[in-house]
């Protein structure tokens, strides 16, 4: 199969779904610009501003992207490039792009709040308190995996540290400019993209070296500051730009390929059951999440993006096409793996190189381009740094949304600021009590066996946003089965996963912490449900007796 087929057909049906399903959701959400949004009727400055779509679209799709669009159907890929594939553009048309795109609108609806705010309103709030719990203990577990991957990638790749560094006193200058002395954002864009890949020019040929424990000393210093200061100094500025490094290398892996003419080389379908990963249902489901849907995206949506909104109809720019661009992205990682030679595929990934076989295929596709004449070492090496990047900016955002669930979880409802928990009034001591948290599981040298459950966590996320969704549209008398289907799509993959998981760690592997984990998610989900399910059958007997 060749691998320009296979782009030019997941971009005719991305086109359709933007077009045709992406305006059939926005009609259904009720989206309209007469709608003021709560960027300028709460605008604060820090944490609530309008932001230009291009800005807003960078910040938005560097924090959901990371490295888990490349990373995950790198690893599924050991089933076959097919249903990769398959899953990748069918979960990004019908049940991501309606997720995020929704957590974004109904945030809009209730003052830039996140989910749970819906939650309250419509189950109550000891459901909103559990959902607001979960969505900040998968935040710190975030936290913890993210650390570790970075600072090992800035121990292994001492130039991704390099450029990192240089990024962030770039992006503070450019926030600087734009927002404190008005450059306008195009001059201000064009100096800035030319800094940015002078930064990764500077970390190939002066690396910062430090231990991985400094470096994740070092980051939990980063993301404090990061949650702490207002979005248009450093977070908005700095995804913005490391966008821009997204967009490189997708357009660059897009061109290359069609210089390369890749064939894709490993199986369409390879196996059922991959050892050491599992069976292909559920796991294909929960390995592939941010290229398809990641509850992930609903706390971006709801958390950061939702607060610099400047009219409704960019939620669909947004959410939706953010969404698609992510299941791009996806896809190209897929055809970068899938045409390795065999044995080199099946090499990197039983040492679990994912990163560098999705780097050894795209650096392939960038050194084809003649225009460039990038040599090969290069090519690899600005992709690894890439990856980097992504992954950095998906922490300092994490850090920021945890910040806001543990406010909002000790948030009283009808009460004046000054009469709120310390937490809530003090952004510093919230932000403080998530990175101590983080810490805390960091060191404790058992995050990376929590790495597992990480997607199944995610999907479960997903899947109760989805939920919500559904909740919200029924009290306005909407057809719920846009968010309903996929919410339940969603469920049973997750609670298939978490049943595996449970057994095999309690039974197989006797490792009691991830079955206790998988058996306690397990029970949160099924707790919302039957709250949900009492909801709705309350609601509905109401209505039947009017």
């Amino acid at each position: 199969m060749s691998g320009i087929a296979v782009i030019l057909m997941t971009a005719v049906l991305f086109g359709f779904g933007y077009h045709l399903y992406g305006g059939y959701i926005t009609r259904r959400l009720g989206v309209d610009d007469q709608n003021p949004t709560p960027a300028v009727t709460q605008f604060d400055g820090i944490d609530f501003i309008p932001a230009k779509v291009p800005v807003l679209l960078g910040h938005h799709f560097a924090s959901i992207a990371g490295a888990g669009p490349i990373v995950g159907p790198v690893i599924a890929a050991a089933f076959g490039w097919i249903p990769v594939w398959l899953w990748i553009v069918m979960g990004s048309i019908f049940i991501g792009g309606m997720h995020d795109m929704s957590a974004i609108v109904i945030s809009l609806r209730y003052h830039g709040k996140s989910i749970a705010s819906v939650v309250e309103s419509t189950i109550g709030i000891n459901a909103r308190r559990l959902y607001l719990l979960f969505c900040w203990a998968t935040i710190v577990l975030v936290i913890a995996v993210f650390i570790n991957i970075v600072a090992a990638t800035f121990t292994r790749v001492p130039g991704a540290a390099a450029s990192s560094v240089l990024f962030l006193a770039l992006a503070i200058s450019f926030g600087l400019a734009v927002y404190r002395l008005k450059v306008p954002l195009w001059p201000a864009t064009l100096a800035g993209v030319v800094l940015l890949f002078g930064s990764v020019w500077i970390g190939n040929h002066f690396s910062l070296q430090a231990d991985t424990t400094t470096w994740q000393w070092l980051l939990f210093g980063y993301i404090f500051i990061a949650s702490v200061t207002p979005v248009w100094i450093l977070l908005q500025p700095r995804d913005y730009l490391n966008s821009f490094l997204l967009y490189a290398l997708i357009g660059g892996g897009l061109i290359g390929i069609f210089y390369y003419r890749p064939q894709l080389q490993i199986e369409g379908f390879r196996t059922f059951n991959v050892p050491g990963l599992g069976s292909l249902f559920p796991l294909i489901f929960v390995t592939v999440a941010c290229g398809a849907i990641s509850g992930f995206h609903s706390l971006v949506g709801s958390g950061t993006t939702s607060k610099q909104l400047e009219k409704e109809s960019q939620a669909r720019v947004i959410g939706y096409g953010g969404m698609l661009i992510e299941g791009l992205l996806a896809v190209v990682a897929l055809v970068a793996v899938a045409a390795l030679d065999p044995d080199e595929f099946s090499r990197l990934y039983d040492d679990h190189q994912f990163v560098v076989a999705f780097a050894q295929g795209i650096g392939r596709f960038i050194h084809s381009i003649p225009l460039l004449n990038i040599p090969l070492a290069n090519a690899v090496t600005f992709t690894t740094l890439a990856v980097s990047a992504f992954a950095l900016t998906s922490l300092d955002t994490a850090t920021r949304i945890g910040r806001y669930c543990l406010q909002e979880f000790f948030e009283k409802s009808g009460m004046p600021p000054s009469a709120q928990s310390p937490i809530v009034r003090n952004r510093f001591l919230a932000t403080f009590i998530t990175v101590i948290c983080g810490m805390a599981l960091t060191f404790s040298g058992k995050s990376d066996t929590i790495w597992p459950i990480f997607g199944s966590a995610n999907q479960l996320l997903a899947g109760l946003a989805l939920i919500s969704v559904a909740v919200w549209l029924a009290g306005k008398q909407q057809n719920i089965l846009i968010a309903a289907i996929p919410a339940g799509c969603m469920l049973i993959v997750t609670f298939t996963a978490l049943i595996l998981l449970a057994y095999q760690n309690l039974v197989m592997t006797r490792h009691l912490m991830l079955g206790l984990i998988a058996i306690a998610l397990l029970g949160l989900a099924v707790y919302l449900l039957l709250l949900v399910l009492r909801f709705m059958r309350v609601d509905h007997e109401a209505t039947t007796h009017v």
